[in-house]
């Protein structure tokens, strides 16, 4: 008897949820104030993160900005002090734990309370087939985009503290790519990462804590140039503009939004990974030239990597 009133009680809310989310995609909820929370980015030099960083002080946040790269790092800060917030920055290894739970314990010390919104958006791709790519190009990949989501939970001690967890995979985790097998690899982690934490934070009744799983297509930041598919298919799916993937990011944020696809385009692939034949599914990988649109892109890694070894040929390196 109490199996089925459960049974009952779960069809009615999936229905219930199915017609809230329903009304929701026309009558678009109201988004809630962040103005004075703390966000940590990272990836903050990046194209992205930078716009993302731009986007959280335009609400008036604070912004914490982690990334490798010091002076691109510096740069994003700039841009947010020039928009009159307040930004902090600090050089991040994230593939490094013991850096990671320094620099999170310097965030405390520093600025003497807790991050209340996590932007995980740091990512990298190695652009070599298979059989190609060297094995410490492999887990630099799979270090940056799966294991410095398990590095950075250290902040606060992650989930229990942070009102905002918000991850940056990809659509390819839906529909992978050949010929980035280390990137898709990393992405489906990310992802499963991600929705474990989602169910965690429910089973044990973690209130106020939101999670939004964003899961973009190719955005037009040159991590990907040269991917193309065919022509006729690219007139309905261009790759993204960066202020439009993040502006749609940040919405998703503000309105607690579980999972986000950009554009809503990408969404199909979900059903028909479920619905459809792995046949099927190839045929219309096959057809949106899916197969083979990461060729130019590997392409063009290879001569990016050749200019750089030409321009570096006559500097002396050395071993300490």
């Amino acid at each position: 008897m109490i199996f089925l009133m459960d049974l009952q009680m779960m069809i009615l809310d999936v229905i219930y949820f199915i017609l809230r989310n329903s009304v929701r995609i026309v009558m678009r909820p109201r988004t809630k104030p962040i103005d004075g929370e703390l966000v940590l980015i990272t990836g903050a030099g990046g194209g992205l993160g930078r716009l993302f960083a731009q986007e959280f002080t335009k609400q008036g946040a604070e912004v914490v900005l982690w990334d490798i790269n010091s002076s691109s790092n510096e740069q994003t800060a700039k841009l947010v002090r020039e928009m009159g917030g307040k930004a902090s920055t600090y050089t991040v290894d994230v593939t490094n734990k013991e850096d990671v739970y320094r620099n999170a314990d310097l965030v405390r010390k520093d600025l003497g309370r807790d991050v209340t919104i996590l932007v995980n958006n740091a990512g990298v791709v190695a652009g070599e087939r298979m059989l190609d790519c060297p094995d410490e190009m492999v887990e630099r990949t799979m270090k940056v985009n799966c294991h410095a989501l398990f590095w950075v939970r250290t902040l606060n001690p992650l989930v229990y503290k942070t009102n905002d967890i918000s991850n940056m995979t990809s659509a390819n985790f839906v529909e992978c790519l050949s010929l980035v097998n280390d990137y898709c690899a990393s992405k489906f982690a990310a992802v499963g990462f991600h929705e474990s934490l989602a169910h965690e934070l429910l089973a044990e009744q973690v209130e106020g804590v939101k999670t939004t799983l964003v899961c973009p297509y190719i955005v037009d930041t040159g991590m990907f140039e040269g991917c193309k598919i065919r022509e006729e298919v690219e007139l309905f799916l261009p790759p993204l503009e960066p202020q439009y993937c993040v502006e749609q990011a940040m919405n998703a944020i503000l309105i607690d939004q579980p999972l986000v696809c950009i554009p809503r385009l990408t969404y199909l692939p979900f059903l028909f990974r479920a619905l459809l034949p792995w046949e099927s599914n190839v045929v219309a990988y096959r057809f949106m030239g899916s197969d083979k649109c990461m060729y130019p892109f590997i392409d063009t890694m290879k001569k990016q990597a050749s200019n750089f070894n030409e321009a570096t040929s006559g500097i002396p390196t050395y071993k300490f």
